[in-house]
């Protein structure tokens, strides 16, 4: 029995499941939403909050949908489970595949993914395949895989997902007792704003909220298919986890943009850089690039005239900064000091003022 209730505990009535439906957990869910003490200021808005998914069980938002997917699963009587990932998608799914006895396979581009998040998979036992082509190639070729072979697809074309990472916007209501203006999130795949319209919209329909707030989803400049209309063969990004150049629910991100009145745009990597660095040194918080990509595009709103005055905000951070800790290395820009081990040396070198 865990102690921390899990999704399926806390929303039960607002999941797919029934009694038949085994209750599954990592203790996925219930993340911190944390008021900012600086960016916030320079913004003009009236209050700017960072919902930390990287504190779910893997590090990442995908543990909210994957234990539905895998509950389901179980329910069905599937043994095994596949998925293609940038990491994160294959992290959770071998975390849930190993607790639950479920034979995980995962297709990974080659080279492509960042090493805490393919350490995490290797540890949990999975079964990894890097394919020679980017996730878009992995997903269509799993896709393949699921049509002739008896296995559960566990990736967002999953709607289990979805309902999953709803819940994400149910906690964001429940904990600031209302809804905020303008909800900021980084967009891959694009499951991701889709299911927080969805939990938004559900939210809305029984009453708990009046209103929705803007959808304002933001793409790496050099994966920015649904910004510039068409899908990129060879997308390229710091972000790793947002390097999609065909996003499996593109038509729904869309819809959840047009129907809040939000948009989708691109940010490029050096501001993606910077608010990643912003976010560690100002608010004491390490994401993974592609979660910063969610502030670098709050950073960008007054540029595109969208007035922040008076607004409450919530910009989404998708992952640790531990799962991508090569970036923090080359971009940080601190030398480690060398030093005798004894007082006397390390004043000296403080003194020195180098």
């Amino acid at each position: 029995m865990l102690m921390f209730p899990g999704v399926i505990d806390r929303y039960r009535e607002f999941l797919p499941v029934d009694d038949a439906t085994p209750t599954v957990s990592l203790g996925e869910g219930s993340t911190p939403l944390v008021r900012s003490r600086s960016i916030k200021d320079s913004l003009g808005c009236r209050e700017l909050y960072f919902k930390l998914e990287g504190c779910n069980p893997t590090g990442s938002f995908k543990d909210r949908g994957m234990v539905i997917a895998i509950a389901k699963a179980l329910e069905a009587g599937k043994t095994r489970i596949i998925c293609a990932s940038t990491g994160n998608t294959s992290a959770s799914a071998a975390a849930y595949g190993a607790r639950y006895q479920l034979e995980t396979l995962v297709l990974v581009p080659a080279g492509e993914i960042a090493i805490g998040k393919l350490a995490q998979a290797m540890a949990y036992g999975a079964r990894i395949l890097a394919v020679n082509g980017s996730f878009d190639d992995a997903l269509t070729t799993v896709k393949g895989i699921v049509e002739s072979w008896d296995i559960e697809l566990v990736n967002s074309l999953n709607p289990y997902r979805i309902e999953g990472q709803k819940t994400g916007a149910f906690e964001i209501v429940d904990e600031l007792g209302g809804v905020p203006d303008i909800l900021c999130i980084p967009v891959g795949n694009a499951g991701n704003i889709t299911a927080y319209w969805k939990g938004f919209k559900e939210y809305r329909g029984i009453g708990r909220i009046k209103k929705t707030p803007k959808m304002m989803g933001f793409q790496a400049a050099g994966a920015a298919p649904i910004v510039r209309g068409m899908p990129i063969p060879n997308p390229e990004t710091i972000a790793t986890a947002i390097r999609i150049g065909n996003p499996a629910s593109w038509e729904q991100a869309e819809v959840a943009r047009d129907e809040s009145g939000g948009l989708i745009d691109m940010v490029d990597d050096n501001e993606i850089v910077d608010a990643y660095l912003r976010l560690a040194r100002e608010e004491g918080i390490f994401c993974e690039p592609a979660s910063s990509a969610s502030v670098a595009g709050l950073l960008k709103l007054p540029e595109l005239d969208v007035d922040l005055t008076g607004k409450t905000i919530v910009c989404v951070l998708t992952g640790n900064g531990l799962k991508d800790p090569g970036t923090a290395e080359k971009r940080a820009l601190v030398e480690l000091e060398y030093v005798e081990p004894d007082v006397g040396s390390v004043m000296n070198l403080l003194a020195s003022g180098n």
